[in-house]
C-alpha cells in the first residue's frame, strides 16, 4: 500500500476517535468515570497526532486531503466489487484492477475521496 494511503488512514481512524470523543455526550462522561480519562487532554494529544500524520503527506496529498476534509467526514473509502464505499457509485475498472491497484494514490471521479480496493 502506497504510504501516504497509510498515512491517511491513520488520520481518519484518528477523527474518528476524536469525534466520538467530543460529540458523543454519553462517551465523554463514561471515559470520565469509568476509564478516569481527561477528555481535554485526550482531544489535544489526538490533534497533535493528526497534525503530525497531516506534515507527513507530500504537498499534494496534503492540498488535497485538507480540502476533502473541509466539507466532509470520511476522506478515504474502500472499494468493493467495483463500488466506492463513500458515495456508492461505480469505479472504472482500472482503478481497481491489478494487484498493485493500492500502490498508488487515486480518487474517486465521482466523489473524489481517495479511494483504496479491498479485495
Amino acid at each position: 500500500m502506497h504510504p501516504d494511503l497509510e498515512t491517511l488512514l491513520q488520520i481518519q481512524d484518528l477523527r474518528s476517535q476524536r469525534q466520538v470523543l467530543t460529540e458523543e455526550e454519553g462517551e465523554s462522561a463514561l471515559q470520565r468515570e469509568e476509564f478516569n480519562v481527561d477528555v481535554e487532554r485526550a482531544v489535544e494529544a489526538l490533534d497533535s497526532k493528526i497534525e503530525n500524520l497531516e506534515n507527513e503527506l507530500s504537498p499534494q496529498i496534503r492540498s488535497r486531503y485538507r480540502r476533502i476534509a473541509g466539507g466532509r467526514g470520511r476522506v478515504v473509502a474502500p472499494v468493493i466489487n467495483g463500488t466506492c464505499y463513500a458515495c456508492f457509485m461505480s469505479i472504472p475498472t482500472a482503478h481497481g484492477a491489478g494487484a498493485e491497484s493500492n500502490r498508488s494514490i487515486r480518487h474517486c471521479e465521482n466523489c473524489g475521496r481517495f479511494i483504496y480496493v479491498l479485495r
